[in-house]
């Protein structure tokens, strides 16, 4: 997977669709700093993830930004999404590459380096460590620290995501400790401060 140093923004829905969110997806993603958007959709019943998913990948679509899916290879399938996200307690990798293919498919490695190994070794397209700062998004139970980066661009070069509580406070320490990427949502959809244009734009 290519790795474009100015694209360094993963972008993951909202909770909810709220009422205006497909309006600032699209002034959101014509930032040119975004490489991937993952719906990430709970409580929502697979029809409507459907419905929601088709209308978002068009918007991925036109502003050349790769839609992934989290959790489910068969939803990703379904939508013809550029890839899958997995955490440990989802599929394993193995199946959901003969589900989808050479397709995008990325692994949810905590704070582990044993994680992060047998997930390279399964030839995951990028794996992700978190949480590196407390999240209004999720409940996390792993904390990771900037050493677990530097530790891992030692012995690999499949790219990795940061996760967790990311803001344009902090962003730029990951980004100079080897994080390629950082998946951000709480900060551009629950923003109090900014509109989630305002805020994408503060992550220079």
């Amino acid at each position: 997977m290519k790795i474009n140093k100015k694209k360094f923004i993963y972008l993951i829905s909202p909770n909810k669709i709220y009422k205006n969110f497909y309006y600032n997806l699209r002034l959101v993603l014509k930032n040119k700093k975004i490489s991937f958007f993952q719906l990430r959709l709970k409580n929502y019943s697979q029809k409507k993830q459907i419905i929601i998913g088709k209308k978002i990948k068009n918007i991925c679509k036109n502003n050349k930004v790769k839609f992934i899916i989290n959790d489910d290879p068969l939803l990703a399938l379904k939508l013809d999404a550029d890839g899958c996200h997995l955490g440990q307690k989802d599929m394993n990798i193995n199946l959901a590459k003969k589900i989808l293919g050479k397709k995008i498919i990325g692994i949810t490695c905590h704070n582990s380096m044993t994680l992060a190994k047998k997930a390279i070794k399964a030839k995951a397209s990028y794996i992700a460590f978190g949480s590196f700062y407390s999240s209004q998004t999720k409940k996390t139970k792993y904390q990771a620290s900037v050493k677990i980066l530097n530790k891992y661009k030692k012995f690999s070069k499949t790219p990795v995501v940061a996760i967790g509580g990311i803001n344009s406070e902090n962003y730029k320490n990951l980004l100079l400790n080897n994080a390629n990427f950082l998946a951000i949502s709480g900060y551009i959809w629950k923003n109090k401060k900014y509109k989630p244009l305002q805020a994408i734009e503060r992550l220079k």
